[in-house]
């Protein structure tokens, strides 16, 4: 029975590399014959052509050629290459040097070694000395070659404390041993019908293999092993086992940034190519995807010889380590952690939270509800409303404007031609500090022509909006456009032609409580994307940390704590303890295809900085949502 044919097309698409002192092999020897039986062999052996290359040697035609295939079969090797490094002739015998070199696959450097072929007259015709030597210096007759893999287990995502962000799930591993087939080919074919793995690619492994060694052939997660457990049990009586086994691959929260694992599938062993095996792990998103190579690694390989009778190891020719795998460490906090997804799991409408360490940038929680944590937490473009007014803050500072200045509240201003309302508490002549904490819309914008446009561009600026960072997953810094009037200038103020995300929001106030804007960071090791990894964004410079003004850092820090004392933000305090600074403001944008209303709250609480987006309620809930966090979270040390 023949398994697993290596075709022509599998082989190099070049010539073959038999190098040795010139163009032409007859250019470099005296007598051309025994040169042309050695090429004759290399080159049938090395495209496929196996009948071609026994009829170079002495030995049985047929028994050679499968003997040559057997070695691609048993090494499931995906090419060889050789090149001829000698050939030395005395009287009606030759002995030609050559190097081999194999691709076993699996991302394993090239296995080379050293090869000799003896050649003698049969009848005037120069032929090879057939034994298994020829293959292998090593390989004697009853004997096989055989490849053994070894693999790390998949290594960790961690929190800062490295602690695991993954628990222990039951997997299924089908399993077989070789040796105790009967029929491997029936066997996988049949395995092949039920999950949809290639055929061939499950046969290699099986045949590749050490007869007495298990090969785990495919792992399946519960859902998938529960859909077709009937079938696989009927294949017990042909050798095929069920193992159960227990790896942590289950992600803890935030889940959506940790990633989730899964056993190779079908799928994904026809998507991904390269070296994944049947039973191997892959990342499906977040950190787990972005750092599949490093957490995996590459399998190692040793090359051995195996006894046909007893099936056992003889000697080991080669050994590849295979890329070592290694950890990947994340700056999140699972106690914070802990407290964000507390945090938003009260209430009807969906929510994000994210919490950064003011003094360093460091991501601690991303929490949602309803929402997506790497789409929407630190990916989502939302408008900032008059949560943005806190930035605004620092160019009307700096322009003069004095924040005991009474300001009026109309119900309704125009400014430019630009609208604005106010949804709530209006009326009245409250300082430029008073309609701050209560989220004014109507008299923080009229203060537009106060302020001139690069002094808005250049505080956005200085608390990141628009900054450059590289985190390896997928965020969005913020954006604001071009200010080129009145009308512009006040949506600025009001935060209706910005665009942020949760994560530059948190950002903004980490830097209000610290004094510095710093880009985030999400991960300490590796320090560097992985190799082959795009970073996200462009892999561009990360904006360097922007120390703030400390004149209007005073001012923004006594409106904070205005907010929480006597303003919309109030409930954070109440809940959260003293201390805490934050603002509360509405905003509104489109979510889909439909016109939404969003609340904010940007604050901190010593070191720890959040920002809370809800989607629907007012600004008091967001507020609410920030008191249970801080009633909860504690700052890293």
């Amino acid at each position: 029975m023949r398994h697993v044919r290596r075709r022509t097309q599998r082989a190099l698409a070049s010539s073959l590399a038999l190098v040795a002192c010139g163009a032409t092999l007859t250019a470099c020897f005296e007598e051309p014959s025994p040169h042309e039986a050695v090429r004759g062999f290399l080159v049938g052996w090395q495209t496929g052509d196996y009948e071609s290359a026994a009829r170079r040697t002495d030995g049985d035609p047929a028994k050679v050629a499968r003997a040559i295939e057997d070695v691609g079969v048993h090494l499931d090797a995906a090419s060889f290459r050789f090149r001829i490094m000698g050939l030395r002739h005395t009287g009606g015998a030759s002995e030609a040097d050559f190097k081999a070199e194999v691709d076993l696959g699996e991302n394993n450097p090239l296995w080379e070694y050293d090869g000799k072929l003896p050649l003698h007259l049969v009848d005037g015709h120069w032929k090879v000395r057939w034994s298994p030597s020829v293959l292998h210096p090593q390989l004697k007759e009853g004997q096989r070659l055989a490849v053994s893999p070894t693999t790390e287990g998949r290594k960790p995502i961690n929190d800062r404390n490295e602690r695991a962000l993954q628990t222990d799930e039951v997997l299924h591993v089908a399993t077989v041993t070789p040796s105790k087939l009967d029929d491997p080919a029936k066997l996988v074919q049949q395995l092949s019908e039920v999950t949809g793995f290639p055929q061939d690619r499950l046969l290699r492994q099986v045949l590749s293999s050490p007869p007495n060694d298990p090969v785990s052939l495919v792992t399946f997660g519960r859902g998938r092993y529960s859909q077709i457990e009937s079938k696989l049990r009927a294949l017990a009586p042909q050798g095929l086992r069920i193992e159960r086994v227990t790896q942590p691959v289950a992600p803890a929260s935030p889940v959506q940034i940790v990633g989730r694992v899964s056993a190779v599938t079908a799928e994904t062993v026809q998507q991904l190519g390269g070296p994944q095996r049947a039973g191997d792990s892959v990342g499906q998103g977040g950190l787990q995807q972005y750092y599949q190579d490093m957490l995996t690694g590459s399998t190692g390989t040793r090359v051995i010889t195996v006894d046909l009778k007893t099936n056992e190891q003889v000697a080991e020719l080669h050994k590849a380590q295979g890329r070592v795998n290694s950890s990947v460490s994340t700056t999140l906090d699972t106690g914070v952690q802990a407290a964000a997804d507390a945090a938003v799991s009260v209430g009807a409408q969906p929510a994000a939270l994210v919490a950064v360490h003011a003094p360093t940038s460091e991501i601690l929680a991303v929490g949602t509800k309803g929402m997506n944590q790497a789409k929407d937490a630190l990916a989502g473009k939302f408008p900032a409303g008059t949560a943005f007014s806190m930035v605004a803050v620092d160019s009307l500072v700096k322009a003069g404007i004095d924040a005991k200045q009474k300001l009026p509240c109309p119900t309704e201003r125009s400014v430019g031609g630009a609208q604005f309302q106010q949804v709530g508490a209006a009326g009245g002549a409250p300082t430029l500090q008073s309609n701050f904490a209560n989220a004014c819309v109507t008299a923080l914008a009229s203060l537009a022509r106060r302020v001139d446009a690069k002094a808005l561009s250049d505080s956005a600026a200085a608390f990141g909006i628009g900054a450059t960072w590289q985190l390896p997953l997928k965020s969005f810094p913020g954006a604001m456009p071009k200010v080129n009037s009145d009308a512009a200038k006040a949506k600025v103020i009001a935060g209706q032609n910005v665009e942020v995300s949760p994560l530059s929001m948190a950002l903004v106030a980490g830097a209000a409580a610290s004094g510095t804007w710093k880009p985030p960071v999400l991960v300490t090791k590796p320090t560097a994307p992985p190799p082959g990894a795009a970073a996200t964004p462009a892999p561009v410079p990360a904006s360097e940390p922007i120390q703030l003004d400390a004149k209007s850092l005073e001012t923004i820090k006594s409106f904070m704590r205005a907010g929480v004392t006597r303003g919309t933000a109030q409930a954070a305090e109440v809940q959260g303890g003293q201390r805490v600074h934050g603002i509360a403001a509405p905003a509104l944008g489109t979510r889909g295809n439909n016109r939404t209303k969003f609340a904010w709250f940007i604050g901190w609480r010593g070191d720890l900085a959040v920002a809370v987006l809800l989607q629907g309620g007012e600004p008091g809930d967001a507020a609410a949502v920030a008191g249970r966090f801080f009633q909860n979270a504690k700052a890293p040390s």
